[in-house]
């Protein structure tokens, strides 16, 4: 005969679950934040003419992409103090989810600048803009509107990899549950409900992304 379940531990932990919940948000909403902000400085910086930024901005990507994200915040929270920085572990949760988000996107923004036609950036510079005013306003929003699903994918990809983020110590909903079941030994209980609860927020992210595709990114219709 197998192991009784008890889901009560849950029910009378589940207010402490959706605060962990909350936690996760905002490491997420704020690692993004950093991310997209690190990326679309990095296309930037990526296509200068200067040879100082593009081959800072190369060495960057290919440091992050090739490193475990694991290595990456421990670097933070361990070895940054022995330099004179010292972050909070949620300081050190949304830098290391932004850094590590930004190196992505940097590529992934690359590639929907790429896309646009030349001859957009020249109308754009014959008509008076600046460069800045052509990025923005010409080829910026194009190139999101063609990335969109792929950045956001990242994005979600990004949230889940914030469970991570519990290794320093940082408020959220995989440190939460597991405090909870060092205190109640009940793991499956405790871990198949963090599960659903991986996949609600994974749901309501997605379901958020679609809203603002369909507002700011969709194509008008007659």
């Amino acid at each position: 005969m197998g192991p009784k379940l008890d889901f009560s531990v849950v029910y009378d932990a589940f207010p402490t679950l959706l605060w962990g919940c909350l936690g996760t948000f905002q490491l997420a909403l704020s690692g993004m934040a950093l991310a997209l902000a690190i990326g679309i400085g990095g296309v930037i910086a990526r296509d200068s003419r200067w040879a100082v930024p593009r081959i800072g901005t190369k060495a960057f990507i290919e440091i992050i992409r090739n490193t475990p994200f694991l290595v990456q915040i421990f670097f933070l929270f361990f070895a940054l103090p022995g330099l004179g920085v010292r972050l909070n572990p949620t300081q050190t949760a949304i830098i290391a989810l932004g850094v590590n988000g930004g190196a992505y996107a940097i590529e992934i923004i690359r590639g929907g600048v790429q896309s646009i036609h030349k001859g957009q950036t020249e109308a754009g510079l014959a008509l008076g803009l600046h460069k800045a005013q052509v990025f923005r306003l010409i080829i910026l929003k194009p190139a999101l509107r063609a990335i969109y699903p792929a950045l956001t994918g990242q994005f979600i990809m990004l949230t889940l990899t914030s469970s991570i983020c519990t290794s320093v110590a940082a408020y959220e909903l995989t440190s939460v549950a597991q405090r909870i079941e060092s205190d109640t030994f009940r793991s499956f209980e405790v871990y198949f409900t963090i599960t659903l609860m991986y996949l609600a927020i994974s749901w309501i992210m997605m379901t958020g992304f679609a809203v603002i595709s369909r507002r700011y990114f969709s194509y008008p219709t007659r």
